[in-house]
């Protein structure tokens, strides 16, 4: 071994130690690691495909990889957002904690995420598409396809899975579709007198031509979709890649999900296929947040997902992950993961957004419980401060019906706090905070959601107030004012 050798060896060996608390685990070392392709939507509710139950919008490669791997029915991000949603997926810490709680936010320096522990292992980690994370150093992906690369390019995602089979892989492939502004794929394929308007939505022809607009987009990231998997299939290594899809959060209309802590925002679409470990056309109920990725993803690659170190405690002075493995679930050794999800809401800072508005939610298996901290607030955002946006034309239509008018002005103003029974109202339209039935549920919900917040070291009003710091020392923003 030479100078240089032996120099680059005993780096790695310090960064493995930094990382893992000790050098890489022996289990990576004799263990097949897996490939990993992660393809991301961007603004996707998670209802809105073949295999989550919606057969209108056509999605056959999200049928086709359902048929071949796991679909997980309690899969959750913690925020509506892109930039914290991505982030909290690739750290494995939840938003307050990890700094990126706005939108268009950082994460703290020092924070490590997924190619800090899968180059430590061995790795190539690339990322192709949208990125909406920072600082770069604590996000050092291998760029692909240069900048402005998307997930249209398959000859850079191509290129490289197929670089170096000696070395395994991880891939993000995150596409901008079906974030707005629509205008991908082909709405003349869908018929908006055929479509069957969800029930959270006010059902009228600008929301039918609005979701025609917006499933031709879940169309076209269905075919990226399929253009990933094809790569993978002729690679001559698809049985030892674990392909996975995630929808990331809800779409831009008004309860269609982003800004918000109810399922259309805060649930996602969740398929991972892996030959010969996952039993293909299977699903789980288990309940588990974006936080529980790259634990899972480190299990899977030989790594104890405990012992990493993730550059940020909490305020418990405990630097692991707030996420946890979920390897069992998708070996089938395990039916359960989660008791409790978590959801934050940082309305300051968004465009077009509210002062102070912050939100928080506990969820368990059958209860939603909702906190609006600052009620009293009227809560905007991009699909409701313009004329022409869609919640003023339930405004106009509400003038005729009360029924639409009260929904149209639930949307701006909440009470302080939410219940929901998800089993007998899964769209969360009858919120049953002051039924003394639900009292007690209500109570546990409430003291769960609070210390919760406190391992965060999340202050609420306090916390949401400091929001424009997250964004960045340029960040130039001003709350949006109704009477100019």
């Amino acid at each position: 071994m030479n100078r240089r050798q032996f120099v680059g060896t005993a780096g790695m060996g310090m960064i493995e130690f930094a990382i893992f608390g000790r050098t890489r685990p022996t289990y990576a070392e004799h263990v097949e690691r897996p490939n990993i392709m992660l393809i991301i939507g961007d603004d996707m509710t998670w209802r809105d495909c073949e295999p989550y139950g919606n057969a209108e919008v056509k999605t056959p490669n999200m049928a086709r990889l359902a048929q071949q791997g796991m679909c997980f029915d309690a899969m959750f991000t913690t925020t509506a957002m892109c930039a914290p949603s991505r982030q909290q997926l690739y750290t494995g810490m939840f938003p307050v904690r990890n700094g990126a709680y706005p939108n268009h936010s950082k994460v703290y320096d020092g924070v490590k995420s997924l190619p800090h522990y899968l180059k430590a292992l061995g790795y190539r980690v690339g990322l192709i598409g949208k990125r909406h994370f920072g600082p770069p150093e604590s996000f050092p992906f291998e760029v692909v396809g240069g900048k402005r690369g998307g997930a249209d390019d398959t000859a850079s995602t191509a290129g490289f899975v197929n670089r170096d089979r000696r070395q395994p892989y991880c891939l993000i492939v995150a596409s901008n579709q079906p974030h707005t502004p629509w205008n991908k794929g082909e709405p003349g394929d869908y018929d908006a007198d055929q479509l069957t308007v969800p029930p959270y939505l006010v059902d009228c022809p600008r929301t039918r031509q609005g979701l025609t607009r917006y499933y031709a987009e879940i169309t076209y990231l269905d075919q990226q979709l399929g253009a990933c998997m094809k790569i993978v299939d002729e690679s001559g290594r698809r049985d030892n890649t674990i392909v996975m899809f995630i929808s990331e959060q809800g779409m831009q209309m008004p309860f269609g999900g982003k800004w918000t802590c109810y399922d259309t925002g805060l649930k996602t679409a969740f398929i991972v296929r892996w030959p010969d470990k996952v039993a293909p056309g299977t699903r789980t109920k288990a309940m588990m947040q974006y936080v529980d990725v790259v634990p899972t993803l480190l299990e899977a690659a030989g790594a104890d997902p405990e012992a990493i170190n993730t550059g940020r405690a909490d305020v418990h002075d405990a630097k692991g992950f707030d996420g946890r493995s979920f390897l069992k679930v998708l070996l089938a050794q395990s039916s359960t993961h989660r008791d409790y999800v978590y959801g934050v809401q940082t309305t300051r800072g968004i465009i077009n957004g509210s002062a102070c508005y912050p939100i928080r939610s506990v969820r368990s298996a059958r209860y939603k419980y909702i906190r609006n901290l600052n009620h009293q607030a009227v809560f905007y955002n991009m699909v409701s401060t313009h004329p022409a946006d869609l919640l003023h034309t339930w405004m106009e239509i509400g003038k005729s019906n009360s029924a639409v008018a009260a929904r149209a002005h639930f949307y701006q103003h909440r009470p302080a706090e939410e219940l929901y029974d998800l089993q007998k109202d899964p769209y969360e339209l009858r919120n049953l905070a002051e039924d003394p039935d639900y009292a007690r549920v209500k109570s546990q919900l409430k003291e769960e959601l609070t210390l919760w917040m406190q391992q965060q070291g999340d202050q609420g009003v306090t916390t949401e107030l400091k929001a424009i710091e997250r964004q960045g020392p340029n960040r130039k923003w001003t709350p949006y004012d109704p009477n100019k």
